[in-house]
C-alpha cells in the first residue's frame, strides 16, 4: 500500500497564501492603533474601518491558506 504524495503545487500555493496572511496579520493592527491613536485627525475612521477590513481579510486568508496546505497533503 502506498501513501499518497504531497501535491508541490499546490502545497506552494498555501504558502503564497500563508505568506500574505503573515503581511495582513501587522498591517491589519498597526492601522487599527494609528487610527485608534490619532482621534482629531479627520483620517482616523477611515484607518479604523481600513485596519479592520484588514483584519478580518487575515483571518479568512488564514482559513484559506491552511485548508490549501490540508488539502495538498491529504488529498480532497
Amino acid at each position: 500500500m502506498t501513501q499518497p504524495r504531497t501535491n508541490k503545487e499546490i502545497l506552494y500555493k498555501g504558502i503564497k497564501i500563508m505568506a500574505l496572511t503573515l503581511l495582513l496579520m501587522f498591517l491589519g493592527p498597526t492601522l487599527l492603533y494609528i487610527g485608534i491613536a490619532n482621534k482629531n485627525s479627520e483620517l482616523s475612521i477611515l484607518t479604523i474601518i481600513v485596519g479592520s477590513v484588514i483584519c478580518i481579510a487575515a483571518i479568512i486568508s488564514a482559513f484559506y491558506g491552511l485548508n490549501t496546505i490540508m488539502k495538498s497533503m491529504f488529498g480532497k
